[in-house]
């Protein structure tokens, strides 16, 4: 019998307790089909809390809801909600009463043997403490299920803060496209008259701009960031209200009371004394009225908790959504402000390229007009003495000079109208993308 599992089900929708025996190595899903039987309410919408409010893991055993000891045997709970309410409003009715207790309750004047009285009044003080001890735990349920919100929270500030920090990382990107984009298509209107243009790269910059114009749709997560600060506002003020705090000091007053009545009977000789039920009865009935009360005060903060969480979970999809969105114009302003760079350097390239084609033009051209006519032309003679005829001539030696250079030129033709193709080339290429 130690060595049994037994697991206690407190269904906050009904406030019943339904118990199980584990069968051993039993799957959580096995458990939840057995509570669907006994509560009418389906594995989907089935959401079974433990007392820290950590939501039971699927992929665990049912054992996961017993905890080891002595306490863990008998009296710990697991909390069931109902994922497809959000308002628990009743009604729940009272635990009821032992046919004796009920005796006394209809006629509180009736004369009793004390012998007898001390055993009515012995369930008399049960049925007290059993209603405190009821609404005690369904405080614990609703304190589970406060701390499940704050777990859910939690992940809903952290999924916010990831949202803001990705907006305002896109904000400032797109500012910096946009500063850039006007600078370069400022430079290249500038250039457009001397320099190189292309109609179809002018036209794929402004289709850009007005691109990233669009993009800054994305940042816009004012509405979310609105409605995430009022949930956060309200669930400090849930956490604030008196009735998340235990509202059973009433009862436990009064249980209390019971039990000194209880006492003071107990010390009464049993003679043949006979007395009436009546301080026990107003015990009963004020501690009735009591549960009453601050359960319908527990299960109307409960269904604002669940309320707030439904909210979060609403939420959450959104956030995913915005932040996907964020991600994708980030995305295609890198890749925009990296094509525009890369076909910036494309036209530094060309515009080198051709600076370079003309000074290697202009040099082959000056070798060519200064150096043949150097080589002709004859030396300059000193003084008065005529020239050997034969001294005009040129040497063998300056001969092979004059060969080289001519060499050289058609070297440098060459040179040139290769290089003359290649950028021909490469302006159609940069015309058609």
């Amino acid at each position: 019998v130690l060595f049994l599992q037994i697991v206690h089900i407190l269904n906050m929708t009904s406030a019943k307790i339904v118990s199980f025996l584990l069968h051993p190595e039993e799957s959580l899903h096995s458990l939840q089909n057995r509570i669907e039987f006994e509560t009418g309410i389906s594995t989907g919408n089935q959401e079974l809390l433990l007392e820290t409010g950590i939501c039971l893991d699927p992929r665990k055993p049912a054992s996961q809801c017993v905890i080891d000891g002595v306490r863990g045997w008998d009296s710990y709970m697991v909390y069931l909600f109902d994922k497809s309410k959000t308002v628990y409003d009743g009604p729940f009715a009272s635990r009821s009463l032992s046919d004796c207790v009920n005796y006394i309750v209809q006629d509180s004047k009736i004369q009793l043997p004390i012998p007898q009285l001390r055993k009515v009044w012995a369930e008399a003080v049960h049925y007290v403490i059993g209603l405190k001890e009821d609404y005690s735990r369904l405080f614990q349920g609703q304190r589970a299920a406060m701390l499940s919100l704050l777990r859910y929270n939690a992940n809903l500030i952290k999924m916010k803060n990831n949202m803001v920090s990705a907006s305002q990382q896109l904000k400032a990107k797109l500012e910096f496209f946009h500063q850039s984009i006007r600078l370069d298509l400022e430079r290249y209107s500038d250039q457009m008259a001397y320099g190189i243009s292309s109609e179809k790269m002018l036209k794929a910059w402004k289709e850009m701009e007005e691109k990233a114009s669009q993009c800054a749709q994305a940042e816009d997560i004012g509405y979310l960031d609105e409605q995430i600060m009022a949930l956060h506002t309200e669930i400090v003020e849930l956490q604030k209200s008196p009735y998340a705090r235990r509202q059973g000091e009433v009862m436990e007053t009064l249980e209390q009371r019971a039990i000194d009545l209880y006492k003071q009977l107990k010390t009464r000789p049993p003679d043949h004394n006979y007395s009436d039920s009546t301080d026990m009865v107003k015990i009963i009935v004020q501690t009735v009225q009591s549960q009453d009360r601050v359960l319908k005060e527990l299960f109307g903060h409960l269904s604002k908790l669940l309320g707030c969480k439904q909210k979060i979970i609403d939420l959450l999809p959104e956030i995913e959504v915005a932040l996907n969105n964020i991600k994708e114009a980030d995305s295609s302003v890198m890749q925009m402000q990296g094509k525009r760079q890369r076909e910036i350097w494309h036209l530094l390239k060309i515009a080198c390229t051709q600076s370079s084609s003309r000074s290697l033009v202009s040099s082959s051209l000056e070798g060519t007009a200064s150096t043949p006519a150097a080589t002709w032309l004859p030396p300059s003679s000193s003084g008065n003495t005529a020239p050997h005829p034969l001294s005009s001539l040129a040497a063998p030696e300056d001969g092979e000079n004059f060969a080289d250079m001519i060499r050289e030129n058609v070297n440098y033709l060459e040179l040139f109208s290769s290089i003359l193709q290649e950028v021909r080339q490469e302006q159609n290429s940069m015309m058609v993308s």
